[in-house]
C-alpha cells in the first residue's frame, strides 16, 4: 500500500462563469465522498479546490493505492427462506453464497439477527481492498455525473460516431498520484500528465506535470494560470483595492460579492486596469450607471466616502500586455453607448410625469390568472387603505393614497423597460423630479423592501405600509390561484415576502393585527381565501424566531395565543424566557396544561360565570379570591406591555392552585357544584393565558 497525494484536473471550453465556482466545490466533494466510501482517502483529508475558465481539478493529500481488505457483514436473506424445517441450507442461499464468493462451507459463519420481528441471515466477508487505478475511471464519472449542470451540452468525439454529455467540450485529463500517472478513460479521453496554460499568456504550449505537489506551482509559473478560484479571487479583490487607491485616496470599488466571483470565473491571472467616461453621464441616476457597467460589461464603478459615483471604473482583464492602453481605449469604447443609451432613456421618462405611466400598466401582465399591473396596483390600493385605518394612521391617508398608486408607474418607462433590478428606484427619481414629497417619492422605491436578507427597511411610516400592503396583496393573490410554495421551489418568492413583513413590524414596532388586515383583505379585493395561507404564515414566523435564537417551545406558546400583533412576538417571548427561570414556572405550566385538558374534556363555553355563592370549599374559595386579585394585576401589566411583569404575578396562583387539586373535586355529583368548578377553572385558565399558552411549556 502507497500513501501519496493525488491530483486531478479536467481541461475543458470556457466554463459558464455564474456556476464555475460551484462546479469546482462540488467535483471535489463528489471526489472526496467516492474515494473514502471505497477506503482510500479520509473524508477531512486536506485539499484543494481548482477552478478556472477552462478547467476544474482537485488536489487531495493523503490517498491510498490500494486500500486495505475490509471485513463486510453482508445480509442474505430471511432465515425462513434460507434454511428449511430440519436447519439445512436451502437452495436459495447456496445460491446467493456462490454469487458472493462463498460457498456451503461457509454456512457454519451465518449468524441470525432479528429485525423487525423476524430472523435475517447475515455473514462477514473479508473482501480485498479497492486499488485507486480501478476505480478512479468510475470515481471522476460518478462525480461529474453528479454535479449541479441546469444544461447538459452533447457533442461527439474525434471518432465521428460517440456522443458524450457534459457541461463543455472535455478536451484533457490529468490524473497523478504522487509522480505516477494512472490511467484511465473519462468523457472518451485517456488520461496523461500533460495540460494546456492560459491561451494567450502561457510560457509553454503544452505543459507536463511533474508531480502532483507541483502542479500549483508549475501552472503558475509556466502556464500563467492561478488555477485555484479562491486564490485568484483574493487577489483580484486586493488588486481592486490598491488600483482605486492609486488613483485616488477618497476613491474605493463597489462591493458586489456576486460580480467578484463572476469576473473571478472569467479570467485565469488577472490584470486590474482603470478606464474612465465622461463627467457629464453623471447626471444620470447613479443606480443606471453602476447597473449598466456591472451588468453589461463586468466592471467595478468606483465611488467616494459618500457612497457618490465617480466617473472611473476599473477593469479586470485575462490579458497582461507591456501596453495595456488599447485594452483600456477599448473598454472606454465599449462603456459609452451604454452610458449614452441611459442617459437617453432617464431624459425620455422625465418628459412626462408618472401618472401618465399609469394607463400603461393595464397593458403589462402581472399574473395570467390574476390580470395586469394595473389591477393589481389598485388591490395594493385598496389594501394600504385598510392597513391605515388598521393603524389609525388617517394623517398619512393621502400619502399612502398617492405612493400606492403611483408605486408600479416605472414598470413602463424606458429606463425599467431596459432594467427591471431599477424598479421603484427610477419611481424616486422621476417623482423628486416632478417635487413630489420625499415621503411620496421614497416610498415608491421602498415598497419593494426588504428585497433580500440583510436589506434595508423603508425609510418611512408611509413606505411601510404601501411595502406591508403590495406583499401582503403578493401572497393573498398567489395563494388564491395554488401557486404556493412546495419543498424547496418558491418561485414567486412568497417565504421572502413573509419574512419582510415580519422584519417592518418587528423592527419597527408596528402594531398592525396581520390576522384582521388578510382577513379583510380578501373580503375587498374578492380574491379566493386560501387556508394553507395562516398555516404558511406560521411557519415562517416559527422559522423566523427560531433564527433569531428563540426556543421553539416558547415560540410554540407565544404563537398558540394567534393575538395577529406580530410586533408583540419578540417582548412576549423575551417575557417567557424570564419567566423559565422562576422556580414556580415548571409547576404553573403542567396545572394549566390540566386545566386546560379538564376544560377540554367537559367541553366548557367561555361563558360561564362564577357563582360565589356555590363555592363550598376553603380550597376554591380561596383560589378565586386570589385569582380575582391576580387576575386584575396581571391584566393591568398585560394592557401596559409589561408581559414579564404579568406572567410574574402567576406565581401567587401556584399555591391556591395546588390546594385546589389536593382539596376539590371538580366533577362533583351535584351538577351545580361541578359546572361553577368548571367557570373557575376557565376563569383561571384565561387569565394564565394573556402572554402565551403556558401549557404548551410543560413536558
Amino acid at each position: 500500500m502507497k500513501l501519496d497525494n493525488l491530483l486531478i484536473e479536467l481541461l475543458t471550453e470556457e466554463l459558464p462563469p455564474k456556476s464555475q465556482k460551484q462546479l469546482g466545490i462540488s467535483f471535489a466533494k463528489n471526489i472526496k465522498e467516492f474515494l473514502a466510501k471505497h477506503h482510500l482517502a479520509n473524508e477531512i483529508s486536506e485539499d484543494s479546490i481548482f477552478s478556472t475558465p477552462r478547467r476544474i481539478g482537485l488536489y487531495l493529500k493523503n490517498v491510498k493505492d490500494e486500500a486495505d481488505n475490509q471485513n463486510v457483514s453482508i445480509k442474505l436473506m430471511p432465515a425462513s427462506v434460507g434454511f428449511d424445517s430440519s436447519e439445512k441450507p436451502t437452495e436459495a442461499l447456496l445460491k446467493k453464497l456462490h454469487a458472493i464468493g462463498l460457498n456451503e462451507k461457509d454456512v457454519s459463519g451465518i449468524v441470525k439477527k432479528n429485525e423487525n420481528n423476524a430472523e435475517i441471515l447475515y455473514i462477514n466477508k473479508n473482501e480485498e481492498g479497492a486499488k485507486l487505478k480501478d476505480i478512479i475511471a468510475e470515481c471522476i464519472s460518478s462525480s461529474l455525473a453528479r454535479l449541479p449542470i441546469k444544461k447538459m451540452m452533447s457533442y461527439q468525439l474525434s471518432d465521428g460516431w460517440t456522443t458524450v454529455n457534459f457541461v463543455r467540450p472535455a478536451h484533457g485529463l490529468v490524473i497523478l498520484h504522487g509522480a505516477n500517472v494512472i490511467n484511465a478513460n473519462v468523457l472518451g479521453i485517456t488520461s496523461n500528465r500533460t495540460t494546456l496554460g492560459h491561451r494567450f499568456e502561457s510560457k509553454k504550449e503544452i505543459i507536463e506535470i511533474q508531480h502532483a505537489d507541483q502542479y500549483e506551482e508549475q501552472m503558475k509559473i509556466e502556464g500563467a494560470v492561478i488555477v485555484s478560484f479562491e486564490e485568484r479571487k483574493a487577489l483580484i479583490k486586493n488588486t481592486l483595492n490598491e488600483r482605486a487607491a492609486s488613483l485616488s485616496n477618497q476613491l474605493t470599488p463597489i462591493e458586489d460579492e456576486d460580480l467578484l466571483d463572476e469576473v473571478t470565473a472569467l479570467v485565469e491571472y488577472p490584470n486590474v486596469l482603470a478606464g474612465e467616461f465622461e463627467s457629464k453621464f453623471l447626471d444620470v441616476p447613479q443606480e443606471c450607471l453602476i447597473l449598466s457597467m456591472k451588468a453589461n460589461q463586468k466592471y467595478f464603478p468606483l465611488i467616494d466616502k459618500n457612497k457618490k459615483l465617480s466617473n472611473q471604473f476599473l477593469i479586470v482583464s485575462n490579458i497582461s500586455p507591456k501596453n495595456s492602453d488599447l485594452i483600456i481605449q477599448g473598454n472606454e469604447k465599449v462603456i459609452r453607448p451604454r452610458l449614452s443609451d441611459a442617459e437617453f432613456f432617464y431624459a425620455q421618462d422625465k418628459k412626462k410625469p408618472l401618472k401618465d405611466y399609469l394607463s400603461q400598466l393595464s397593458h403589462i401582465v402581472y399574473h395570467n390568472k390574476l390580470g395586469s399591473q394595473s389591477e393589481r396596483s389598485e388591490r395594493v390600493k385598496t389594501i394600504a387603505s385598510l392597513i391605515v385605518k388598521n393603524l389609525n394612521q388617517s394623517k398619512l391617508l393621502d400619502a399612502v393614497m398617492l405612493a400606492s398608486d403611483l408605486s408600479k408607474a416605472d414598470l413602463s418607462s424606458n429606463m425599467v423597460g431596459e432594467f427591471p433590478e431599477l424598479q421603484g428606484i427610477m419611481g424616486r427619481y422621476y417623482a423628486l423630479n416632478e417635487k413630489i414629497s420625499d415621503e411620496v417619492a421614497f416610498a415608491i422605491e421602498d415598497h419593494y423592501k426588504p428585497r433580500f436578507s440583510g436589506d434595508s427597511l423603508p425609510r418611512s411610516t408611509v413606505g411601510d405600509i404601501v411595502a406591508i400592503a403590495d406583499k401582503i396583496e403578493t401572497l393573498i393573490g398567489l395563494f388564491s390561484i395554488g401557486e404556493k410554495p412546495t419543498g424547496d421551489k418558491d418561485p414567486f418568492a412568497l417565504r421572502r415576502q413573509v419574512i419582510g413583513i415580519i422584519r417592518i413590524l418587528t423592527e419597527k414596532n408596528i402594531g398592525l393585527n396581520l390576522n384582521t388586515v388578510i382577513s379583510e383583505s380578501i373580503q375587498v379585493t374578492k380574491l379566493v381565501e386560501s387556508k394553507d395561507l395562516n398555516s404558511f404564515i406560521y411557519d415562517r414566523l416559527s422559522n423566523f424566531f427560531k433564527d433569531q435564537g428563540y426556543a421553539a417551545l416558547d415560540i410554540e406558546a407565544v404563537l398558540a395565543i394567534e393575538s395577529g400583533l406580530i410586533n408583540e412576538i419578540p417582548p412576549r417571548l423575551n417575557a417567557i424566557k424570564e419567566f423559565l427561570l422562576l422556580s414556580e414556572s415548571e409547576d404553573l405550566a403542567s396545572a394549566n396544561k390540566r386545566v386546560g385538558n379538564i376544560l377540554k374534556k367537559a367541553d366548557v363555553k367561555s361563558t360561564l360565570k362564577v357563582d360565589q355563592s356555590l363555592l363550598k370549599d376553603d380550597a376554591e374559595i380561596n383560589l378565586y379570591k386570589t385569582l380575582d386579585i391576580v387576575d386584575a394585576e396581571s391584566r393591568k401589566e398585560y394592557a401596559a406591555k409589561n408581559y414579564s411583569g404579568s406572567l410574574k404575578l402567576l406565581c401567587k396562583l401556584k399555591n391556591p392552585i395546588d390546594q385546589f387539586f389536593k382539596d376539590v373535586m371538580v366533577n362533583a355529583e351535584d351538577e351545580s357544584l361541578k359546572m361553577n368548578r368548571l367557570a373557575l377553572l376557565e376563569k383561571l385558565y384565561s387569565a394564565m393565558n394573556l402572554v402565551a399558552d403556558l401549557s404548551k411549556l410543560s413536558s
